[in-house]
């Protein structure tokens, strides 16, 4: 019997990812595991009896390891990552299970890339940031550069989000994370640091066509693409930038983070201490959907962007990927993929051994097809791949590609 443990399940992300695994044939039992057990039993009794809630607490190693006890696959979606995912991480090792995760957070990447020898000894799989960016932006660029190119000289990675009907307090601690952070960047082949708000991350903002959703200006944000990619495809640089909508929502953020109102060190409330990033995140929270009102924001949509440039038969040539929707954002984005990674880790597709980001562990054609598989395109009649894929020559024709 093929077991399940997704962490923090009943959450934005995990809530998808817990469907998407619902809809494949694999798992006989999906366990729920989250510290809200009301809102995991709710999903559970949503989804049917291959569902099982279960509660866990994310702080406490003994509650991870009784959770995960069994699983053949652990598939964390517990975030902010630069708080719950060396814990958890260290836990699933120690249960010796296989294990993938959405981690979108630069240091924690670091920190779990550092335990690669532990989870080798353990001789356990562990596929970190299997979400969208990171995730499929990785995949689809060594795509490009194994299938596509003959040299990649740059990778651009572009999201933009927005209108979600929920986001939880973990998604607004990791933006405010994203703001008051090093932002690491490859610039001139090598890797370098920006700040969101110093004169170099001012530089590297720029207005990107996203697709179906419109144009917008997006920001250097510090998602772990830029220290992995350069460590397995040669290239001169990658960059990360992105936005969330509506664009009064993103500037409300930006202007609370410049008003320094973001310390997790409590101060006195009337007697009772506080961190302003707390009441700052609840502030955020509560204004979230004023905003969305105010500016008629309608369904949430989202897209995330991947430009590789490089050359093919010697001259410049690049290959533009988007992924868009309207009426999914980035729940569906970050736990679809998540899903099908754990899935395929399931399968014995992720065969190497250790803590890899996905460009390492995992085959894009693999992942190609069980995108396809878990979509049912050639099933559903009308109905399209999300991936558009553009190639453009070094004449600036552009050719649109599928899979």
């Amino acid at each position: 019997m093929a077991r399940i443990t997704v962490l923090g399940g009943c959450g934005a992300v995990g809530s998808v990812a817990v469907r998407t695994l619902t809809e494949l044939p694999d798992f006989d039992e999906v366990l729920i595991a989250d510290i809200n057990t009301q809102g995991a039993q709710k999903l559970a009794s949503q989804l049917g009896k291959e569902c099982t809630p279960i509660e866990v607490d994310a702080l406490n190693s003994e509650s991870i390891l009784e959770a995960v006890k069994g699983s053949d696959v652990v598939l964390n979606c517990v975030g902010p990552f630069y708080q719950f995912g060396q814990p958890i991480l260290e836990a699933v090792i120690k249960a010796k299970i296989n294990y993938v995760d959405i981690c979108d957070d630069v240091d924690p990447t670091r920190a779990l890339l550092a335990m690669n020898s532990v989870a080798k000894k353990a001789n356990i799989s562990a596929c970190i940031g299997m979400g969208s960016s990171p995730g499929v932006t990785n995949l689809l660029t060594r795509f490009a550069n194994e299938q596509l190119l003959d040299k990649i000289e740059a990778i651009d990675i572009y999201h933009a989000h927005g209108g979600e009907p929920v986001e939880g307090a973990a998604v607004i601690a990791h933006r405010i994370h994203a703001m008051t952070s090093p932002i690491p960047m490859f610039l001139e082949g090598k890797p370098q640091t920006v700040r969101f708000f110093d004169e170099a991350g001012i530089a590297l903002r720029e207005e990107v066509d996203f697709n179906q959703i419109g144009k917008y200006l997006v920001y250097p944000y510090p998602h772990p693409e830029t220290i992995t990619l350069p460590d397995h495809i040669k290239c001169k640089r990658v960059t990360n930038k992105g936005t969330v909508l509506p664009d009064e929502y993103f500037q409300f953020i930006i202007k609370l983070v410049q008003l320094g109102v973001t310390s997790e060190k409590p101060i006195d409330v009337k007697g009772t201490p506080m961190a302003p990033r707390d009441f700052t995140i609840a502030y955020i929270i509560q204004e979230r959907e004023r905003i969305l009102r105010k500016t008629n924001f309608g369904e949430q949509r989202g897209c995330v962007k991947t430009v590789v440039s490089g050359t093919k038969k010697g001259k410049p040539h690049q290959y533009v990927f988007s992924l868009s929707s309207i009426g999914q954002g980035m729940g569906e984005g970050t736990g679809i993929p998540a899903a099908l990674g754990a899935t395929l880790m399931y399968r014995g597709k992720i065969k190497t051994k250790g803590v890899l980001p996905p460009e390492a562990c995992v085959d894009p054609m693999d992942f190609l097809g069980i995108m396809q598989e878990s979509l049912k395109l050639e099933e559903i009649t009308g109905k399209q791949s999300p991936l558009l894929i553009e190639s453009i020559d070094a004449k600036g024709n552009i050719k649109h590609l599928s899979l």
